[in-house]
């Protein structure tokens, strides 16, 4: 009987810390794209660069596709230019040293001096280098219009 419950201690004691590593990463993962969504809206040359992976896939709604280079001087230079970013209905799946985030995007924008709202579905894909995680991709869709 004492076996039973020593083995039960220790899968117990087990998955308790693997729930809280799991749980360790997603907030770290959350913590870095709170860090792009000020990055952004700040125009942060040097945080973009810190955030994103040099192989960076950056994919618009419109299906325009940016490197790491090309998304960073956008943003900075205000062809991109981010007002305020709102995130909602994020989640947050660690597999391994990769973590994929899905959230919706509502943004006021001022692009070349052009006022705008957009509301997208957001997919990033972020990976582990050392103990930082970086922006390796990331794909937006339009949201759907509702039919009335």
């Amino acid at each position: 009987m004492k076996t039973k419950l020593y083995c039960f201690l220790v899968l117990f004691c087990s998955m308790t810390m693997i729930s809280f590593a799991q749980s360790k990463e997603e907030k770290a993962v959350a913590a870095q794209v709170e860090s792009l969504r000020k990055a952004m809206v700040d125009a942060d040359k040097a945080t973009l660069e810190k955030l994103t992976d040099a192989k960076l896939t950056y994919g618009h709604s419109g299906g325009k596709i940016e490197d790491q280079a090309t998304f960073v001087d956008n943003i900075v230079s205000g062809h991109s230019d981010f007002l305020s970013i709102d995130l909602t209905d994020q989640t947050i799946v660690i597999s391994g040293n990769t973590a994929i985030v899905r959230h919706s995007l509502a943004a006021a924008t001022n692009d070349n001096g052009k006022p705008g709202n957009v509301h997208l579905h957001v997919l990033l894909v972020w990976v582990k280098e050392g103990s930082q995680w970086k922006l390796l991709a990331r794909q937006a869709v339009k949201q759907p219009v509702a039919n009335p």
